[in-house]
């Protein structure tokens, strides 16, 4: 058996929690046990459930390989377990009779890096999404609302084989608090005042209005400069006005009768 324990633990009370693994082994057809997650109370007790103390209090993830029963379903298989501290995990039926949710997916000696993201939210709802067919394309495995886990739990890896045998590789994990926005709440601040029932619109009319004139003068004061730069360098009369500017005010005639025009 084998594990990996966080030293201190999550203290955020919405998280996401993204785990990169890798689960092979030369065998084709015959192979096991599998991997488990854990958002515990307690850290780092060796024990019989996929290397860790069975009676546990908090959240197991369950990524099993290894069938001891007949199912309906088919192995690899996730299955999940909140655990109260007193039931304990059944062996006979792979988690059957304490499962809150589960999914079958093929994620043992995969072509592409197996993910599996854990989305919690403090007394409302957990989501797992596992990434084993292609990059970026996750897959639901189960959704389960109205759930408490500990309020500041460890996080936690173990692995434990017998006869039968695979290599179980955690790659990375990450972790990142979250903040949960409101149902019907808009997903940015651009389309915030258009979602908003009743909201006056006008007030982003006006707001691009001022934004093109603002705009427009500031071509005009750019454009001016630039003439009265060019006017100097050249020995125009800067202060007579643009018609000063052509030959004294002699008109389009003065302009082609001053050879300091080109």
């Amino acid at each position: 058996m084998g594990w990996l324990w966080s030293r201190l633990p999550l203290t955020a009370s919405n998280y996401v929690i993204e785990i990169e693994f890798k689960i092979s082994g030369e065998s084709s057809h015959l192979f096991g046990d599998g991997l488990a997650i854990w958002l515990t109370s307690t850290r780092a007790e060796p024990g019989p459930v996929f290397g860790n103390a069975d009676k546990f209090t908090g959240l197991g993830i369950f990524l099993d390989t290894y069938a001891n029963s007949r199912h309906s379903y088919s192995f690899p298989r996730i299955t999940a377990m909140l655990g109260d501290g007193k039931t304990a995990y059944d062996y006979g039926t792979d988690g059957d009779a304490t499962s809150i949710g589960g999914c079958s997916a093929n994620f043992r000696r995969t072509n592409v890096a197996t993910k599996l993201k854990i989305t919690y939210i403090k007394n409302s709802s957990l989501d797992v999404k596992i990434q084993y067919k292609a990059w970026d394309d996750w897959s639901d495995c189960f959704h389960v609302d109205k759930i408490s886990l500990p309020s500041t739990p460890f996080l936690g890896f173990s692995a434990m084989t017998g006869d039968v045998f695979d290599a179980h590789d955690i790659i990375t994990i990450t972790t990142h608090s979250v903040i949960p926005s409101l149902p019907g709440a808009p997903r940015d601040k651009m389309n915030a005042k258009k979602a908003a029932p009743g909201s006056d619109s006008t007030g982003g009319t006006w707001f691009g209005l001022l934004m093109t004139l603002s705009l427009i003068v500031g071509v005009c004061a750019g454009g001016w400069y630039a003439w009265n730069w060019y006017a100097s360098r050249h020995g125009y009369d800067v202060g007579g006005g643009i018609f000063a500017r052509w030959g004294g005010g002699q008109g389009l005639n003065g302009l082609y009768s001053n050879g300091k025009r080109f």
